[in-house]
């Protein structure tokens, strides 16, 4: 659960570094750059323990599934309440898709025979 949970933390801070900017389009990109340094250094602060305490508990194809995932479902919402942008039904469906990528991706051959 800790490694979610950073995870969760860590793409926070990742969508803000990467999208906060995206409504400040009259700051000088050099400024939403270095801004952009400075928000993200706190999502590697929490990625990298992320990673460091999950892997073992999952694959690193897991942990990057994992991530992935949770990357979109913040972005979902952080373009829904900061950007104002809801995602459309191709949208959802491709995100759909990728949910479906994790139940195979974590899919216990074992149980499934």
């Amino acid at each position: 659960m800790l490694t979610i949970l950073l995870l969760i933390s860590s793409n926070i801070f990742m969508s803000l570094a990467w999208y906060g900017h995206l409504r400040f389009k009259g700051v000088p990109l050099w400024t939403v750059i270095l801004i952009s340094w400075v928000i993200a250094l706190p999502e590697y602060a929490l990625q990298v323990p992320a990673n460091r305490f999950g892997h073992g508990q999952f694959s690193a194809a897991q942990l990057k599934i994992i991530q992935e995932v949770i990357s979109l479902t913040v972005f979902f919402v952080f373009a829904a309440v900061y950007l104002g942008e809801k995602p459309t039904f191709k949208t959802m469906v491709a995100f759909m898709l990728i949910i479906g990528a994790v139940v195979v991706a974590f899919w216990d051959e074992g149980k499934a025979n």
